[in-house]
């Protein structure tokens, strides 16, 4: 059974908040995206630790004096790949809720489904806000579509972060 997320966090003492914190990989070794997207994006961010655990996540920032808003991206339906686990997220965050906020994803392009999802993460998981990524997911945020999506946010009272602009996914890919 998955935990409801509680945040934990001593905002005071903190020096920063990371709002923008992928993990790439759960606990059962899925990666958020195809071989093909994930190769690409760690030879354009040349980083030597592009896969940590949301464990060690948690230690990079406790070490910082931070917190971070950690997320996946559920583009299932533009990629035909599943999502992360979105429960084993929510997990790793409760274990580590002094430092980690977890956000939800899903897929806008799945409609109702989409509007349950989100629902389920914020009501059952207690996720903090929604992380989309417009260019990887295939969507546009002001088609009036996804206004039901929106309009369920908006309800439920969560922020949402929305990628915007240049970003590493895909690059160099065709």
């Amino acid at each position: 059974m998955t935990l409801r997320y509680e945040l934990g966090i001593d905002f005071a003492s903190l020096e920063a908040i990371d709002m923008h914190v992928h993990l790439e990989v759960d606990e059962c070794g899925h990666k958020a995206m195809p071989e093909d997207l994930f190769e690409a994006s760690a030879a354009y961010f040349k980083s030597s630790e592009r896969t940590p655990s949301i464990d060690r996540i948690a230690q990079l920032y406790r070490e910082s004096n931070m917190a971070a808003v950690v997320f996946t991206v559920d583009a299932r339906t533009a990629l035909g790949h599943d999502p992360n686990s979105i429960e084993d997220l929510v997990q790793g965050c409760a274990r580590n809720n002094d430092v980690l906020i977890p956000f939800g994803s899903v897929d806008p392009r799945r409609g109702a489904e989409a509007i349950g999802d989100a629902q389920y993460q914020a009501e059952q998981l207690g996720v903090c806000g929604f992380k989309f990524h417009p260019s990887l997911q295939g969507f546009d945020p002001s088609d009036e579509a996804f206004y039901p999506l929106w309009e369920k946010l908006q309800e439920l009272g969560l922020p949402c972060i929305f990628h915007t602009g240049q970003n590493g996914m895909g690059a160099g890919l065709p």
